[in-house]
């Protein structure tokens, strides 16, 4: 059986007065990636800013293994083991690879069970940013600033990495790199993956928890989803 890395169990999650997250509860097992699928406005990015702190639910819980992260500020969660690629990347343009890479490396221990990555770790798996480490970053591709983006959330040395539409405005060739990358990488770490992109998503799931409108309306493994994609199409909003 799979033992539960990442667990989120009831979370309420608010934006002022207006209920977003309602009673949400996932899981992401150690070395297994879980689709976090819906529509627009479902609460999928929603979810992953409450898991990282940047938008603390007002209850449930959030935890890695055993330690608690409801309440943590987000520099400490990612300390824990957290990383996070939110969408539209986010890199530091003005600054080299280099510098992207290095600004984020953890000097001390990473957390139990995390693997400890070094610059060189990840341009073995982005060999385009050893080519472009001396280049500003805000003058790369769109592709290499998601690999970019990639590489430098996993110099934090995560237990579980969480990515936020990693395939958006790409090209379908960059999008298919992209997910050969992230199917190699799923050995190594559990991810969390929002991804519009249904074909990418169902190619790297092992599990699935779609959302509408803040509430789960499936949880289950990729093959028990795509049993029931029909009578669930109409949460997805795309084809």
């Amino acid at each position: 059986m799979a033992t539960s890395l990442l667990s989120v169990d009831r979370i309420n999650a608010f934006y002022g007065d207006s209920h977003v997250l309602h009673d949400v509860s996932l899981e992401v097992s150690s070395g297994r990636l879980l689709a976090l699928l819906g529509r627009n406005g479902a609460g999928k990015s929603t979810c992953m800013h409450a898991v990282v702190g940047f938008l603390p639910p007002r209850s449930g819980h959030i935890r890695i293994g055993e330690r608690e992260l409801q309440g943590a500020a987000p520099e400490a969660i990612c300390r824990h083991g957290v990383g996070f690629v939110p969408q539209g990347r986010r890199i530091f343009p003005t600054l080299t690879v280099y510098e992207n890479l290095e600004v984020a490396a953890r000097r001390s221990a990473p957390a139990a069970g995390a693997k400890r990555w070094s610059r060189q770790d990840v341009q073995a798996i982005f060999p385009r940013l050893k080519e472009r480490e001396k280049q500003v970053a805000g003058s790369l591709s769109g592709g290499e600033q998601q690999m970019l983006a990639v590489g430098r959330a996993l110099m934090t040395n995560p237990r579980v990495l969480l990515l936020d539409e990693p395939s958006e405005g790409l090209a379908p060739m960059i999008v298919r790199e992209l997910g050969n990358v992230l199917a190699e990488l799923k050995k190594e770490i559990s991810i969390l993956l929002v991804e519009q992109n249904l074909g990418l998503a169902m190619k790297l799931a092992d599990d699935v928890v779609l959302l509408n409108t803040g509430r789960v309306v499936f949880a289950g493994t990729r093959e028990e989803f795509e049993q029931r994609q029909p009578e669930l199409q109409r949460h997805l909003g795309v084809h």
